[in-house]
C-alpha cells in the first residue's frame, strides 16, 4: 500500500505550481508595498515601512537562487526533535540560498547525495521536492494512511543541472 505524502508544514511548497512550474516554495506578496515574504504571511504585512491597506496574495518564489552560505550537521539534535537513536545517524548538509527574484535568503537542507565539498558560495542551486522522514505506520490492516504510514515531504536545494 502506497504511504500518504504530507507536507511537513501545510502551505510553504507545491509540487504543482502553476503554468507547469513543477516544485515550488510558496510566499505571500503584499499589494500595498510589494513586499514577499517567506515563510508566508497571511495575516499582516511584515514590512514595517508599508502604508497599509493592501492584500496578502500567495505567490510561488523563484525555483533557482544562489548559494549564499552551507554548512553540514555532524551530531545528532537533541529532544524535542524527532531521531531514533536506533537508527544510524547520517550527517546532511544545510544550505542558505538567496532566491533569484525575491532576493530573499531560504535556508533549507541540501538534497540527499549533496555535500559541502559540492558546494559553493555563488553557485547556482534549484529548489526540488524531498523527504523529510517516513513513518512506518502500525502495519494495521483496513488500507488506512496509518496502516501504511506517513511520507513528510519538505523542499531541497541542489546544483543546476544536478542528478534527479
Amino acid at each position: 500500500m502506497a504511504r500518504t505524502r504530507t507536507p511537513v508544514v501545510s502551505g510553504w511548497f507545491t509540487e504543482d505550481a502553476p503554468d507547469s512550474g513543477g516544485f515550488r516554495l510558496l510566499g505571500t506578496r503584499c499589494s500595498a508595498c510589494t513586499a514577499v515574504f517567506f515563510p508566508r504571511e497571511d495575516a499582516y504585512c511584515r514590512n514595517p515601512h508599508c502604508p497599509g491597506g493592501g492584500e496578502l496574495a500567495e505567490v510561488p518564489l523563484s525555483p533557482r537562487g544562489r548559494v549564499w552560505s552551507y554548512t553540514d550537521g555532524r551530531y545528532r539534535p537533541p529532544a524535542p526533535y524527532v531521531s531514533d537513536p536506533a537508527v544510524p545517524w547520517e550527517p546532511y548538509t544545510l544550505v542558505a540560498v538567496e532566491l533569484e527574484a525575491e532576493r530573499m535568503v531560504v535556508l533549507g537542507q541540501a538534497a540527499p547525495g549533496v555535500g559541502v565539498a559540492d558546494l559553493a558560495v555563488g553557485m547556482e542551486v534549484e529548489v526540488v521536492g524531498g523527504v523529510l522522514n517516513e513513518d512506518a505506520g502500525t502495519g494495521g490492516t483496513g488500507g488506512t494512511a496509518e496502516a501504511a504510514g506517513t511520507v513528510r515531504t519538505t523542499w531541497h536545494f541542489r546544483p543546476v543541472g544536478g542528478a534527479e
